[in-house]
């Protein structure tokens, strides 16, 4: 296993290598347009200004924390949402019958284009770009939360009654424990959905964040800018996943090892 994990190691170093050096390489024989696709050197450049001089917004830990905030917001609140209502109408087929069309037509809506209406109900404050993230998340862990409820093992369920388990001790001992799989796989994905959220709203108007910076770098036509702003939200990303998974790992320590 310490061979394998040094070779997979040792293969994404070699590809980071090979894409970054790639990249510089086409840029600096303009193979491609380094004003539009910039380079990993000035990319690197950009970023070390932003850390040690600031943004034209502020200091680069400033428009972080203020996406990071507005993310993880939006996160908590849709994952809390989803899981409830996902749970709710698993285990009601009374309440799904009703509000399944709702959910659908909602579902089907472009959410990021809820972002407008957002900036202009509730301002350019955390709370439009707060709200979108919570409509980017609801419905990822919703769906999930509901399927695993649906997916929960009917014999024991059954067992569960028959020992005279009432219906809310089956479903926080039985059915909420067997859709948590369902529910942590969900973590993984809708908190990419939430920082897109919050940097869609922060795009659209916003005083500071992530979002402004990409949006004035663009606005000035500065290549490097963008993708550096995008190399922090994916630092931002890695930084969240590493953290779900721990927590995931805390969770589920009765699944057995995973090796593939």
């Amino acid at each position: 296993m310490r061979r394998r994990a040094r070779l997979v190691t040792f293969w994404r170093i070699a590809v980071l290598v090979i894409i970054l050096g790639g990249w510089e390489l086409a840029a600096r024989l303009h193979w491609i347009d380094p004003f539009f696709y910039s380079m990993p050197t000035l990319i690197v450049a950009q970023i070390y200004t932003w850390i040690v001089h600031g943004t034209s917004q502020g200091p680069l830990w400033q428009q972080v924390l203020v996406t990071l905030e507005e993310t993880v917001l939006g996160f908590l609140i849709g994952a809390a949402g989803g899981i409830v209502c996902g749970i709710l109408l698993g285990r009601n087929k009374l309440l799904a019958d009703i509000f399944s069309v709702y959910i659908k037509v909602a579902n089907s809506i472009p959410r990021v284009v809820l972002g407008s209406i957002f900036v202009i109900a509730l301002g350019l404050g955390m709370a439009s770009k707060v709200a979108l993230a919570v409509v980017m998340v609801f419905f990822v862990v919703f769906g999930n939360a509901f399927q695993g409820v649906r997916e929960a093992d009917r014999y024991m369920i059954a067992n569960a009654q028959i020992l005279g388990a009432s219906p809310r001790q089956v479903t926080m001992s039985v059915v909420v424990p067997s859709a948590l799989s369902w529910i942590l796989a969900s973590l993984h994905v809708s908190f990419g959905f939430a920082l897109v959220g919050a940097v869609v709203g922060e795009f659209l108007g916003a005083r500071q964040g992530i979002g402004l910076l990409i949006s004035t770098a663009q606005g000035a036509f500065n290549a490097s800018g963008v993708f550096g702003a995008m190399i922090v939200l994916a630092v931002v990303a890695l930084m969240a996943e590493g953290l779900i998974t721990l927590l995931e790992n805390r969770l589920l320590k009765w699944r057995p090892a995973q090796f593939g």
